[in-house]
């Protein structure tokens, strides 16, 4: 019996592997099935759509300059990296990061691995060349990376009142509570725009002590899901308190999922004015496993499946357009702002870096600190300290 699902992608059958791997065993197919969709969920999606597109790439130049991709030698990956490395945008600059050649890199090991061939990333050709790379664009200074700007607690309060001063109807106010709970919850919570779209609604529950604690039930630093929690606390002020952001926003989603589009108007309709808190009363229950951030309709109606990553970066551009922020401004903005922005501006307030990670799950003060010295150079700086 030949077992596709699993020895089609990942069997070792090449000859430098068989002199050391067992005979591969017959076995039933639902076995190997089953096999095949464990090795495939070992990596999160957003990895395996990166390593597929850069598999993808990679493959194209191959074939264009009359290489093998599959098995490659050392000198193929080297001379491809060299070509990306030297690729000049319209302005000039560099096209490509070096952050980028180390993903290619992992992709082209990672196909190598699962298809039986022993990887060429691992010679030394491939390590020399990728290091001659990154010393070369130290050397000329180049960086060509686009972090996102950060939005700061003065821009979240900003975006989001003038969020709901634009409301004119009540298809207006169900695309702005969406977006002010996304905004308010993404912000305090430093979530990614991933760890946000799969949030579901029964991972957010109402604490009377805390505030909101929302189940983060896996990340990109906790692939197997071991889970964590971040406390979204009540505020002073109703206008930018990410509890009653996710209750006004709970509302729309329970009113649509029991009555549909009139459930909504009607909520919509008969809820008071925009005056107090609405988080220490009863939260409408929604279903546990419906996405909490949903696409929606031209017509105000909800969609049942989750906001996608890009509609969360188009979100934020859009309201701090509405806003009245700069264009030039805007362009910088995306899904990371939030995140970034909390970091900024804990930085910003005092906090240090451990008790910063506590709500961001980076696992290294290292990073935590890269986005002091890009948005807060002066925190903690001894500069401060000259007495000119």
């Amino acid at each position: 019996m030949r077992n596709e699902q699993l020895t089609g992608r990942h069997r070792t059958s090449s000859p430098a592997a068989a002199g050391t791997a067992a005979v591969f065993p017959e076995l039933p197919d639902d076995v190997a099935a089953r096999i095949g969709r464990s090795m495939e969920s070992a990596r999160s999606d957003g990895t395996r759509r990166a390593y597929e597109s850069a598999w993808r790439r990679f493959e194209h130049w191959c074939t264009a300059h009359s290489h093998s991709s599959l098995p490659a030698h050392p000198v193929t990956v080297a001379a491809y990296l060299v070509a990306a490395a030297d690729t000049l945008t319209t302005t000039g600059t560099r096209a490509y990061a070096p952050p980028t050649f180390a993903k290619w890199v992992a992709a082209i090991a990672d196909r190598h691995r699962r298809t039986g061939h022993e990887s060429p990333t691992s010679h030394e050709i491939v390590r020399g060349t990728l290091a001659g790379i990154r010393r070369d664009y130290a050397a000329a200074g180049d960086r060509p990376r686009n972090p996102r700007a950060p939005l700061l607690t003065a821009d979240i309060t900003t975006i989001t009142a003038a969020a709901r001063d634009s409301v004119a109807g009540w298809a207006d106010e169900v695309l702005e509570r969406r977006d002010s709970a996304l905004i308010l919850i993404g912000y305090t919570g430093a979530f990614r725009r991933s760890e946000l779209v799969e949030l579901q609604c029964g991972d957010v529950k109402l604490d009377r002590l805390d505030g909101v604690h929302v189940r983060l039930r896996r990340s990109k630093t906790d692939q197997d899901g071991t889970g964590t929690v971040r406390a979204l606390p009540f505020t002073t002020r109703h206008e930018h308190c990410p509890p009653c952001a996710w209750a006004r926003w709970a509302q729309v989603v329970a009113a649509f999922d029991t009555g549909g589009r009139v459930g909504v108007i009607r909520i919509l309709t008969t809820s008071g004015p925009f005056d107090a808190h609405v988080c220490r009363g009863a939260i409408p229950k929604t279903s546990a496993q419906a996405p909490l951030f949903r696409s929606i309709r031209k017509n105000g109606n909800l969609s049942d499946t989750p906001l996608s990553g890009a509609a969360v970066h188009a979100a934020i551009r859009r309201r701090a357009t509405a806003a009245g922020y700069d264009p030039a401004v805007v362009t910088q903005l995306g899904g990371h702002s939030l995140r970034a922005g909390f970091v900024t501006q804990a930085f910003r307030n005092g906090a240090d870096a451990h008790a910063i990670m506590r709500q961001t799950g980076h696992t290294t003060p290292a990073m935590v600190e890269v986005y002091a010295r890009e948005n807060a150079p002066l925190i903690g700086n001894a500069v401060n300290d000259l007495g000119l």
